[in-house]
């Protein structure tokens, strides 16, 4: 809710207790959404998630201006994107989401999630929540289905800066897949947002941890900054040839995965470990935090 109105809060709760449950938390989900979307952090962060697009466009277009092509490398993977874009403005998409996944959209769900309850703690304002019927369970459930939304929401703004942007500087047509068979601009565009989907979806481990570290402290800057460190690590961690063992492990090792929508067939095996990788680490942080969170004394 509201940090700068707490009352309004308290008056929230006294009508929520007349009010059947389902009712109270959807109000509640609804004021989260408006109050991370109002925030100048969070506009800040989607434009620079939205800039990247424009800028790898605009990158390509310049260095492909004298009719020379750009190189791209992987099996597969994003790099090898980079080097379709030329022909057909849609490979901007793959590309952007591509780039972004391994930092940039991560860091920015990283500081919505370790603020969610830390920012409030910090504020002053957690305790306000408390005292509404909401209940500890209850919000944490709506603050991890706002950061949750949050991933949906960043992932969609790149594709469609990253959509708009290829458009305008380079051809659409007719989307040549990475197995060499050729399928029609609509499905690609369909494959452009079902990749969209999985790269949301692939941020659910990171939305966990980030609210479970956000329980552990009163300091929202902290939590953030634990979130973002702990990211970091487990990717340099996922380079090491010498954990290769380990690597299966890491919720950022089948981020890339995505790549296998664009093969005809489609590759699911990697995929689905993917999915089962971000439900796990979800369920364990989840309960992590909703242990830490339901012994955690606010009211002092």
């Amino acid at each position: 809710m509201s940090r700068a109105e707490p009352m309004d809060v308290l008056k929230a709760g006294v009508a929520g207790d007349r009010d059947p449950r389902p009712s109270w938390t959807l109000g509640l989900f609804r004021s989260e959404l408006a109050i991370t979307f109002r925030r100048w952090r969070t506009l800040a962060l989607l434009g620079v998630l939205a800039a990247v697009p424009v800028l790898v466009g605009v990158a390509v277009r310049i260095e492909t201006s004298d009719g020379s092509s750009i190189g791209g490398g992987g099996d597969g993977g994003g790099p090898a994107f980079i080097a379709q874009i030329t022909n057909n403005g849609l490979f901007l998409v793959f590309t952007a989401l591509a780039a972004t996944l391994p930092f940039f959209l991560p860091m920015a769900v990283g500081v919505v999630a370790g603020d969610a309850i830390a920012g409030e703690a910090s504020a002053g304002t957690l305790r306000y929540l408390l005292v509404a019927p909401a209940g500890r369970t209850r919000l944490l459930l709506v603050k991890y289905a706002t950061t949750l939304t949050f991933c949906l929401v960043a992932t969609l703004v790149v594709a469609a800066s990253a959509l708009a942007t290829g458009a305008l500087l380079f051809p659409l047509g007719e989307v040549t897949t990475i197995s060499g068979t050729r399928v029609s601009f609509g499905e690609g565009l369909l494959r452009a947002l079902l990749i969209a989907l999985v790269v949301a979806a692939s941020l659910i481990g990171v939305a966990a941890l980030g609210l479970f570290v956000s329980t552990l402290t009163s300091s929202g800057i902290a939590a953030m900054a634990t979130t973002v460190g702990l990211l970091i690590t487990v990717q340099i961690l996922d380079q090491i040839p010498q954990l290769d063992a380990l690597h299966p492990y890491f919720f950022s090792h089948y981020w890339l995965s995505f790549a296998d929508l664009m093969r005809e067939p489609v590759h699911w095996d990697d995929l689905v470990k993917n999915f089962q990788m971000q439900g796990l680490y979800a369920a364990v942080f989840g309960s992590a935090a909703w242990a830490r969170f339901g012994a955690k004394d606010v009211m002092a």
